[in-house]
């Protein structure tokens, strides 16, 4: 019989043990200093959005182009039955279009008026930054990403910058174009 109540045993070890275990992610989350991002990379900048501007994360859906749309308005997608602009975002600020591959992403952002998704070169995911790793941003805010990278993070050797997609969404000929 005591053979019986071996995997129950094990259940119940597993509960008590979860239940004494504090996690401290709540914590982290709202730590004084503490910034989290989406982490990407855009030609050779290594960039990160707030985690409050992207909605979500998508693989690059099928397009139907849009007639005199910018070069940089991929054109619109169905997405769960609404029309998403999709937009290359590194040919909007350098001029060098994506090349897109399998693992190719976009990140869907609000905008009035609806969401935009934005095209990007490569995603990394998840990323929390202390206040302590602020540093200067000259160097990745330049040419067309200076309106945008207003601040960075540095990480080791490699320095984050942080995009701000709603000063982007409030750009005049982006919004133009991403209402489409």
């Amino acid at each position: 019989m005591a053979t019986q109540n071996v995997p129950f045993d094990i259940l119940f070890d597993y509960e008590r043990r979860s239940l004494a275990h504090v996690a401290g992610v709540p914590d982290q989350i709202d730590a004084p200093g503490l910034w989290r991002g989406i982490t990407f990379r855009l030609g050779s900048r290594r960039l990160a959005a707030s985690f409050s501007e992207v909605v979500e994360i998508i693989s690059v859906p099928p397009l139907t182009p849009v007639p005199g749309g910018e070069a940089w308005l991929l054109g619109v997608a169905n997405l769960r039955s609404s029309l998403l602009p999709v937009v290359d975002l590194k040919q909007y600020l350098e001029g060098d279009r994506t090349v897109q591959h399998a693992g190719t992403r976009a990140l869907v952002i609000r905008q009035t008026g609806g969401d935009v998704a934005i095209l990007i070169d490569e995603l990394y995911g998840q990323r929390n930054f202390h206040a302590g790793q602020l540093v200067s941003s000259q160097d990745i805010g330049t040419g067309g990403y200076a309106p945008f990278v207003r601040q960075a993070y540095q990480v080791g050797e490699l320095v984050w910058g942080v995009f701000d997609m709603t000063r982007l969404t409030r750009t005049p000929d982006f919004r133009q174009s991403a209402a489409a």
